[in-house]
């Protein structure tokens, strides 16, 4: 196993801005879908609670550029978990530019760090983590939970 879970994405025209260049935004879009489809694939059982009253909040995000990338290219985007607490997690998520020519390159480093709260709307608390989704980031960790 490789140590992340990694999303990869065809960067479209729509994903740049008038320089040529993936606009900023879009970074943030693929943390997010990158998380979502990890839910998908590997946690199944966490889905199933967030249609009931789990929900994870997202507290923090950011995003440090390091090179550029533009339409067409491919990026793969390798999300770990950085930190667990009983409540919060913390992802990194890395951004390599894929090259069938040459090495990957790291184009860009993110966080995110997200709650996990339960309870309706206007009144939503605190929560454990689920089990099924600790067991689900278990190959994932890059520190000890």
């Amino acid at each position: 196993m490789a140590g992340y879970y990694e999303y990869r994405h065809r960067v479209g025209f729509e994903e740049t801005n008038l320089v040529g260049n993936v606009y900023y935004v879009n970074y943030l879009r693929w943390q997010g879908r990158c998380r979502e489809l990890f839910l998908a694939e590997r946690a199944q059982d966490v889905l199933r609670e967030l249609r009931e009253d789990l929900k994870l909040f997202t507290l923090r995000v950011d995003c440090e550029f390091f090179a550029e990338i533009t339409a067409f290219d491919e990026v793969a985007v390798r999300m770990r978990l950085a930190d667990l607490t009983q409540t919060q997690l913390e992802f990194t998520f890395d951004y390599w530019r894929l090259d069938a020519a040459g090495p990957e390159t790291l184009v860009a480093r993110g966080r995110q760090r997200v709650a996990c709260m339960r309870g309706p709307n206007g009144r939503t608390a605190p929560a454990r983590i689920p089990e099924a989704l600790v067991r689900a980031l278990a190959p994932y960790q890059t520190v000890r939970a």
